[in-house]
């Protein structure tokens, strides 16, 4: 209660600055308009379904991408973390594409899949992939080699000892690198959902652009403010409580 109510006093005292900065006469109202302006265009949004059904489209296509990047990253991290083979080149491969940014997967997209859902997809996925991998592959290496040669010991081999020693060992690590995966693949898909225009359905990056090209800083601002709301309800709801979970199961959470 005590961390909500401070939360709430700062960025009621941000909305205040941010109102008295716009309402100064230093700065535009159409290029930086004041609080109540982006609110009226909430509102607007709201009721008029725009924003809904803008944020029901990316949110597919972020969970469709995001999950396959998960399905394709988890295992080749443990290839890497297991096979030297893998390390070599798949592990090398995923610190460099990391570091590539987001927005450079969109014109091979275009290219590759033309002006559809496909392209959105896989410019999400590559967002994921790298880091899920990286991530992965960390844990794994990370794991006391103790844990490993106990489960040994007990007769366990092969796909057992993946499935209840290693994969297990490795999550604390494995949600922390799926928490980034997320991250990359929300910039990923806002830079594709800006260049690319499809007709399939126009997600929030789509009303992004509209609002710069209209010079409706408004709506832009507004679809920002959606964007932090729905990044802050994914760690609160999905992460969060994961990694608190697993904090408490291995006894690595800070004492209060």
């Amino acid at each position: 209660m005590k961390r909500a109510l401070t939360s709430i006093i700062f960025f009621a005292i941000l909305i205040g600055i941010w109102q008295f900065a716009a309402s100064s006469g230093k700065f535009s109202q159409v290029m930086f308009p004041p609080p109540s302006n982006v609110a009226e265009y909430l509102w607007q949004a709201i009721t008029d379904g725009t924003l809904g059904s803008a944020t029901l489209v990316t949110v597919k296509r972020l969970l469709i991408g995001y999950l396959a990047g998960l399905i394709l990253g988890i295992p080749l991290g443990l290839f890497t973390a297991k096979f030297k083979v893998f390390q070599d080149t798949v592990g090398v491969l995923a610190l460099g594409m990391q570091a590539l940014p987001s927005v450079c997967w969109v014109p091979l997209a275009l290219g590759w899949f033309g002006q559809t859902e496909a392209a959105m997809l896989f410019v999400v996925v590559m967002g994921t992939l790298w880091s899920v991998i990286i991530a992965t592959s960390d844990g794994v290496r990370s794991m006391p080699p103790i844990y490993l040669r106990a489960a040994k010991t007990m007769g366990s081999s092969g796909l057992h000892s993946w499935v209840r020693v290693i994969l297990p060992a490795s999550l604390p690590y494995l949600v922390g690198g799926m928490k980034q995966g997320w991250a990359f693949a929300w910039r990923s898909l806002m830079a594709a959902e800006i260049f690319v225009t499809i007709l399939t359905g126009f997600g929030l990056g789509q009303l992004l652009h509209y609002g710069r090209e209209l010079h409706a800083m408004d709506q832009v601002m507004a679809v920002m403010i959606v964007l932090i709301v729905i990044g802050l309800l994914a760690d609160k709801l999905l992460f969060a409580p994961w990694e608190r979970f697993l904090h408490r199961r291995w006894g690595t959470g800070t004492l209060k």
